[in-house]
């Protein structure tokens, strides 16, 4: 299983919110935090392959997941699979986005961020 790049769009913020705290993270920095976020739920992702082993023992292929990290908030949202760029079974790809689903960074941004992950998943022989 292997994650790929996330990007993080560059929306600058001109709103200002008294006491509330949010970072300005630079690109890579918003994309080192955000895939350390999504690693967090990696137990959670390899339950949805060994699952989906369960039902096809030669279940393989790639699942690109989409989402945006909400700017002030933190949250995930809008979490989907992109079916073009994926190839797994499309419950493989469902699991993987119902594990991702809840996600905030801590602090939240200033910006809106777009992620793009893709797990690319091979039965060992």
């Amino acid at each position: 299983m292997k994650t790929s790049t996330i990007t993080a769009s560059l929306l600058l913020v001109s709103a200002m919110c008294t006491g509330c705290s949010f970072h300005a993270r630079d690109a890579a920095n918003y994309q080192k935090v955000t895939r350390e976020l999504v690693e967090s739920k990696g137990a959670d992702i390899k339950g949805c392959y060994d699952s989906a082993l369960k039902q096809d023992s030669k279940v393989a292929g790639t699942v690109v997941v989409k989402f945006t990290v909400q700017k002030e908030t933190g949250k995930s949202a809008n979490a989907k699979v992109d079916e073009t760029a994926s190839s797994a079974p499309a419950n493989l790809g469902q699991c993987i986005v119902n594990a991702l689903e809840g996600l905030a960074l801590e602090p939240p941004d200033a910006r809106d961020g777009d992620a793009t992950f893709q797990w690319e998943f091979q039965v060992k022989t």
